[in-house]
């Protein structure tokens, strides 16, 4: 798993900023620029994306197997402190991770009552989702895997700048320059074409979704939320068609830690390369 670092490496408060679905970890470029003088701001390439490599079996293309990635990569990191922002995907893997370590220590015995030392837990500081929450739209999750498995071959990188434009109307509104930044590392030069830089097998899991399954998910991410007892920042998108108005504010009700922040203009979801949008962030983890 490739991983982008910004800030001193032995610096332990560490933030661990995880992308979306077919994004890379340079999609924080400019935020941790921003944080990079308090934290040493990590930030990978999900496995299947980027420079990470593919898996054999495109069945572990799940949250699951991303928490265990996860997990791999903050022992590496050891930090004293660990402060997750997830977008989309990336906040699943962040419920992944709270609600795993919340049930191992409620189903776990008191080592310390054995005489054995503490179990090692992940030291989670503040947790910033960025639209997404335990209620999964199934509309909203059809509609990113439609074009999650098409294979779209272009002559220039201008065609993918535009490409990508006009798949990702929630993203709200971009300069040229910034619409270029959110394509150079989702798209890659291969034989004088341009083609999309994750492995198209990603949407498999898709193809086995159904309402039934969504909400099995929704279940199991709801017992995680509800789990957590750190700081949480609910980032929404106001047009978002993937972290609704209600469902936002259910969780704000579900747990006394959390509280919102809404980017006018924009759907699903906030990309984080402006300063309205880091902003609020910085003023959060920074508290």
């Amino acid at each position: 798993m490739a991983y982008w670092e910004w800030g001193d490496p032995a610096n332990d408060r560490v933030l661990l900023c995880v992308h979306g679905l077919t994004r890379t970890g340079r999609d924080f470029d400019t935020l941790a620029q921003r944080l990079c003088g308090t934290y040493r701001v990590v930030c990978p390439d999900v496995v299947g994306r980027g420079r990470s490599d593919w898996l054999i079996n495109a069945d572990g293309y799940v949250v699951p197997q991303y928490v265990a990635d996860m997990v791999t990569l903050i022992a590496r990191l050891a930090p004293a402190r660990l402060d997750w922002l997830g977008t989309s995907m990336g906040g699943l893997i962040g419920l992944g991770l709270l609600g795993a370590q919340a049930m191992s220590r409620a189903m776990r015995p008191d080592r310390g009552a054995l005489g054995l030392a503490p179990e090692k837990i992940i030291p989670f500081g503040r947790v910033v989702l960025n639209d997404i929450g335990p209620n999964l739209s199934f509309s909203g999750l059809s509609r990113i895997g439609e074009y999650v498995g098409k294979q779209v071959v272009f002559d220039t990188f201008d065609q993918a700048v535009d490409y990508v434009r006009d798949i990702s109307p929630g993203f709200g509104r971009h300069t040229r320059e910034q619409w270029e930044a959110l394509t150079r590392h989702v798209f890659v030069q291969q034989d004088a074409h341009w083609i999309k830089h994750y492995d198209l097998r990603l949407a498999k899991p898709f193809s086995v979704q159904n309402e039934a399954a969504v909400q099995a998910s929704e279940a199991l991410l709801w017992a995680a939320y509800d789990s957590i007892s750190v700081p949480v920042l609910l980032l929404r998108g106001a047009l978002s068609d993937l972290l609704s108005a209600d469902t936002a504010g259910e969780m704000l009700v579900r747990n006394r830690h959390a509280r919102q922040h809404v980017v006018d203009d924009v759907g699903h979801a906030p990309t984080l390369m402006s300063d309205d949008q880091i902003a609020p962030i910085e003023a959060f983890l920074l508290a």
